[in-house]
């Protein structure tokens, strides 16, 4: 009893002694008026430059987000980090995959890689994808959309993706071991390829690698026509690259190999075609880059 007879002395003592005496200079008594306004909180967004030491995925969760040095091993690399705007950034929900938010997320990614590797990121073995954030997030009000880049083990038979280390940053530069080169192709009884495993240019081959043909909008090629067309397109990069004439007579010096990604990343937006010379009746050990009509004959069947 006598403890909470003292406590409320003390109180009456302290109000007392707190109505006796005015504010100190500066003061008006009042406790808020005078403090900063609290910032409103902001959605998470990753930072660019980052590796990961995870596979890819299409979509990013906060809880698993641990980055790690691009110095030690890791499977992916964000080389950029967009924003969606307009409708986009309005909906309730991420765009769904093969939407034109998407195709227009990818463009971007597309280009910011090219920059960040040094050349077009399809000259090596390289593959890239677009990351959304979760659902939840994206009710948070995350509008980022992130672009991963990771080493493949070969691109001619969608490999696996492989642990590294060091970045990727300005990676595509000459004498690079990512760098796409020779090949040596064996077809199936249909006529499709089997096997297309890398080979040093100056070893035995009867394919190269020569350059990328970006298509237009459009369906996925599922017809003849529609092959025959990405084909003649690649031979012109085969011309350029070999340093022979784009005329009627190129198909009786080379074959050509088209391979553009798979159906859901064409979807997606990416409408890069790797074009490859091959030569179906004979091998060479060196690189056709600039060989000319003589490092190319025509060659008529009989």
């Amino acid at each position: 009893m006598r403890r909470w007879i003292a406590a409320i002395a003390l109180g009456g003592a302290t109000a007392l002694m707190l109505s006796g005496c005015g504010n100190p200079a500066g003061v008006d008594g009042d406790l808020t008026d005078d403090w900063g306004a609290v910032a409103e909180p902001k959605p998470f967004t990753p930072p660019a430059e980052v590796c990961h030491s995870s596979d890819f995925a299409d979509v990013a969760y906060l809880s698993s987000f641990n980055p790690v040095d691009c110095g030690s091993a890791h499977r992916l690399e964000t080389v950029h980090v967009g924003q969606f705007s307009g409708s986009a950034a309005s909906a309730s929900a991420p765009p769904a995959k093969g939407s034109p938010e998407i195709r227009t997320a990818y463009a971007e990614c597309d280009s910011k890689t090219k920059e960040y590797v040094g050349s077009d990121w399809r000259n090596g073995r390289l593959w890239l994808g677009v990351v959304l954030p979760s659902p939840q997030a994206w009710s948070g009000g995350s509008r980022w959309f992130r672009c991963d880049l990771t080493e493949v083990t070969n691109v001619e038979d969608n490999g696996d993706t492989t642990s590294r280390s060091g970045s990727l940053k300005g990676v595509l530069k000459a004498g690079s071991p990512l760098l796409l080169g020779c090949y040596q192709v064996k077809l199936a009884r249909d006529s499709s390829i089997d096997t297309m495993p890398a080979t040093e240019c100056t070893k035995d081959h009867n394919s190269e690698f020569v350059g990328v043909y970006n298509a237009p909008d459009g369906a996925y090629p599922s017809k003849s026509a529609d092959w025959d067309k990405m084909h003649n397109e690649c031979r012109k990069i085969i011309a350029k690259y070999a340093g022979v004439p784009n005329d009627g007579n190129l198909k009786y010096r080379t074959g050509v190999v088209s391979l553009p990604g798979n159906q859901d990343e064409w979807n997606g937006g990416n409408r890069g075609v790797r074009c490859y010379l091959w030569l179906s009746e004979r091998k060479v050990n060196r690189s056709m880059k600039g060989a000319g009509p003589n490092g190319l004959p025509i060659q008529y069947e009989n």
